[in-house]
Formats: C-alpha cells, structure tokens, sequence
C-alpha cells in the first residue's frame, strides 16, 4: 500500500474547445434552394422563429394569429410532438402530443411580415381546419424527424455545397445568434427561445463571419479620425432616389 498518489503532480493535457460554427444567411439560403419545395416553408418557419423540431411539427392552424390587412401576425406555442418506440408508448402509437411546450408554459412569438402571408396561403391552399397539423405527411400524420433527416435533410445539404454538417437543430441556433448578432436584447431573445436560464442563450452569443471585420473597422475609426472625416459620403444606390 502506498500513502499517496503517484498521479497527483501529472500534467494533464489541455483539451482545446472547438468553436460552434454558425450557419451564415448566405448558407441558409443555398441549403432552402437545394430543398424540396413541399418543405420550404416548414423550414422557413423554423429559421424565422427557433422552435425546436417537437414544437414546429405540433404547430396547427389554431396557433397562429394571422392579420392579412397589417401584414402582422403571431405564434403560440402550445404543445409538442414527440417520436418514442411503440414498445415504450403507453398508447401503442409512435407520436405522443404533449399539452405544453418544454419549459411547461407556452410562448407567443412574432413573425415577419413575409412569412405572415406564406402560412396564410398554405393554409387557405389546402384548406387546413384549426386543428390540422400545419406540417404533416400526405396522410396528415406528424412527420418523423428521422425520416426528414435521412430523406430530406442531409440529400439538401450535400446538394447546397455547404461544407460542414448542418443539423436541423442548428436553424434554432442560428436563429438565436443572428437575432443577437444583429443587436437585440439578450432577455428578449432568451424569451423568444423559451430558456428557463438567461445562460442558455449566453450559449448563442457567437460572433459571425464578418464581426472581425467589423472590429478593424472600428478601431480605424477611433484611431484615424481625420481620415473617416475625410471619405466622401456613400452616394444613393441603383434603385436609390437621391432626393431622398
């Protein structure tokens, strides 16, 4: 028997964090092209909000609040869906639908004016009731998140050319990070998303691409003053009124 530890004075080595890459809007959209147009607005909608996949697959009609006329419209998130084994389902079917959200309390969100009369072209098109599934399979069933990724996800992304694995999930983080890249509050957006923790949406605060960039030229703006006073104003673009 020994008194001590012949580990207690090793040097462990140094594990380096990877850095979460964040999907570009430019990468967003080359992946929506490269999709089948029946799924284009499901995924639309999930780029434009962050549900998780268990909330965007429960949506129906009666969770929306749509107002043509302004051209506003709002989403509440109400239940989820979730896949389990049959052998585990107390019901003996493979879809639960669960009454609330994951944090037990539903959400209202907004939604862009582009995506208002896109959700209410789907629905008056195909005639949806108010407790249709807005996203299903042609049978009106919930779709499988397995079978998305494996039939229509992954085919999507190596046709786009995007060069890292891009799951379904990283919409709901790039949605986050865009919203914080571009200046909202962090509160908000930890209420937009539905953490319970204001930590959980510290998590998104990644820098993009460009934010290096940006960072220079800040700084040669303090440091050279004279010569941003200097640069001619930007003149009126090619669609651009210069009267305006």
């Amino acid at each position: 028997m020994i008194t001590f530890s012949p580990c207690a004075h090793t040097e462990l080595p140094k594990r380096v964090k990877q850095q979460h890459r964040t999907l570009t809007p430019g990468e967003y959209d080359a992946i929506l092209a490269a999709l089948p147009e029946q799924h284009r607005l499901m995924i639309e909608t999930a780029i434009n909000t962050g549900l998780r996949w268990a909330e965007l697959i429960a949506l129906k009609p009666r969770h929306l609040h749509l107002d043509l006329e302004s051209g506003t419209g709002k989403l509440t998130v109400e239940e989820t869906i979730v896949e389990v084994s049959i052998k585990n389902s107390p019901t003996g079917r493979r879809m639960l639908t669960k009454p609330y959200p994951k944090d037990n309390e539903p959400r209202t969100l907004g939604l862009p004016d582009e995506l208002v009369t896109q959700l209410a072209e789907h629905i008056a098109d195909r005639r949806l009731k108010p407790g249709d599934l807005l996203f299903a399979t042609r049978d009106g069933t919930p779709i499988s998140r397995n079978t998305f990724r494996s039939r229509v996800w992954l085919p999507a992304i190596t046709k786009s050319g995007v060069d890292f694995n891009v799951r379904v999930h990283d919409l709901r983080h790039a949605h986050a990070s865009w919203l914080l890249a571009g200046g909202s509050d962090l509160k908000a957006v930890m209420d937009r998303m539905g953490h319970a923790q204001i930590t959980t949406t510290q998590k998104y605060l990644h820098p993009m691409p460009d934010a290096d960039h940006k960072n220079l030229t800040a700084l040669d703006h303090i440091r050279n003053p004279d010569q941003q006073r200097d640069k001619p104003e930007p003149g009126p673009g090619p669609n651009q009124d210069p009267t305006n």
